[in-house]
């Protein structure tokens, strides 16, 4: 069946529906859901009973960019900075050394092992050189998994840095390889000006995201999503355009704001949650759609042998090299944190820029690294669950609590109610909850005004005489709290 106008839509929201209730059957098995959603992109596939034709490697790279977006800037709206900080500087050296050391093995293993060019090996460790949690982490939803100490920040960390760095290296080695006279030397200050403008423009427009979303008013609440959509393509293509590297600036801008105070935050993270699950299908899904299982068949033994490297040999010399003075890390999680090496969708996507490049032999790349990160995710996804507890590395069942509230609580948390009445004269009377910069430990619960009760949000503008009931956990939260509203008791 070949794609058109007339069919496009109804193939797409059956492909949509299907991979949701297989979604549903990942949480519930443990499988992971990029195995599932790349199977039903290849069952619809020219190869598959499907039949529908698909071989558009600028199409399925533009969905992969605009898919990574998302999901970047998603993962960073989640990032906790109190959770990262203790881990920051290991962080960043598994998302940059690490990524490094995993792109050189695996080169030169190509290289002296396999029939590869030095070129052609580095520019494929490069592409398989970056991790994907998003798999790891629903998988230890799904079993309802915990882990000890800085590993999940560690984690969540490494995963939304490293791809930045990873697409660095594959489009140097792509210029590398389509360039007679480019040289390694000409790479470095385009890396460090590269990263540098990133961070910086991701920093800028974190800040400005903010302080437009909280002084625009926006008469149309549903409209927030859409600025912000706005800014994020902004944000990206920008950077890109100045010689930054987009995908850095996206995930830092993503960390600003979800670490910052803005009205309609709850709706607008759940949105954009939502929004990078869809990303992730649609790209899963375009991605096997591209990839023909009968042009697999020919490169497995290669595969096998790459991705056996790869987990057994690669991925643990870089945790281990990146995270030797790690004093909070055991060895039993750095062997943990090895084995969550995860290949995802972020490879297969950076896999077309050697297609579209002309690149010798990008076909056959491309191919082994749909191989590679399909096994990767099988095999290490699916024995998670198991590597955790056999390493005692995860949480037991009994000392995880649940709590209803949209804040992140401490496990010794006692939450207590308290009452304060806004005074005239107050710092705090004509300032929106969300100007208020209130603790995080901190709630408020409902308003008591003119005989009516009403429930806060962000835009909720404080009047003299209001009554509040709060919701704190510590003496110090409370004396916050008064400080924040001009209370002085």
């Amino acid at each position: 069946m070949t794609i058109s106008v007339e069919n496009i839509l109804l193939l797409g929201s059956l492909l949509l529906f299907i991979s949701i209730i297989a979604s549903k059957t990942s949480f519930r098995y443990g499988i992971p859901t990029l195995i599932l959603f790349l199977i039903i992109g290849m069952l619809a596939g020219s190869d598959g009973p499907g039949k529908i034709y698909f071989n558009d490697p600028e199409i399925a790279q533009f969905l992969g960019v605009v898919a990574l977006t998302f999901i970047l800037f998603s993962g960073g709206l989640d990032t906790k900075l109190e959770s990262i900080r203790p881990v920051l500087m290991d962080g960043i050296s598994l998302s940059t050394l690490g990524v490094l050391i995993t792109a050189g093995s695996v080169g030169l293993f190509s290289y002296y092992v396999l029939d590869f060019s030095i070129i052609e090996g580095l520019l494929l460790g490069a592409i398989v050189s970056s991790t994907d949690a998003a798999a790891v982490f629903s998988i230890l939803r799904s079993r309802s998994i915990g882990l000890k100490g800085d590993i999940r920040p560690l984690l969540e960390f490494e995963s939304g840095s490293n791809d930045p760095m990873a697409y660095f290296l594959t489009i140097s080695l792509v210029y590398l390889a389509t360039t007679k006279e480019a040289s390694v030397l000409s790479l470095i200050p385009k890396f460090f000006i590269g990263m540098a403008l990133g961070a910086l423009c991701g920093y800028v427009m974190g800040k400005l995201m903010t302080w437009i979303v909280n002084h625009i008013s926006l008469e149309i609440e549903g409209l927030y999503p859409v600025l912000i959509l706005s800014l994020v393509f902004f944000t990206y293509s920008f950077t890109d355009r100045i010689g930054g590297n987009g995908f850095l600036a996206i995930y830092i801008a993503g960390i600003i704001l979800g670490n910052s105070n803005f009205i309609h935050k709850k709706s607008l993270m759940k949105f954009y949650d939502g929004q990078a699950w869809l990303m992730q299908i649609v790209m899963f899904v375009t991605l096997g759609l591209l990839v023909y299982p009968s042009h697999i068949v020919p490169i497995l033994g290669d595969g096998l042998m790459i991705s056996a490297f790869l987990i057994i040999i690669a991925r643990p010399l870089a945790v281990f090299t990146c995270l030797s003075f790690a004093r909070n890390l055991n060895f039993r999680s750095k062997l943990f944190i090895s084995w969550v090496g995860l290949r995802g969708a972020a490879p297969i996507v950076f896999a077309t820029y050697p297609l579209l490049a002309g690149v010798h032999y990008a076909s056959g790349i491309f191919n082994l690294v749909f191989f590679i990160s399909a096994t990767s995710v099988l095999l290490q996804g699916t024995t998670l669950p198991y590597v955790a507890r056999w390493l005692h590395v995860s949480v037991p069942q009994k000392l995880k609590r649940k709590f209803p509230l949209d804040i992140e609580l401490k496990d010794d948390f006692k939450s207590e109610l308290f009452e304060f009445d806004i005074p005239e004269g107050s710092t705090s009377v004509g300032k929106a909850v969300v100007e208020l910069n209130m603790p995080k430990t901190a709630l408020i619960v409902m308003i008591h005004r003119e005989g009516k009760y009403m429930t806060a949000n962000g835009e909720t503008i404080l009047q003299a005489g209001d009554h509040l009931l709060l919701m704190a956990d510590t003496k110090e939260t409370v004396k916050a709290i008064q400080e924040t509203l001009g209370i002085h008791i």
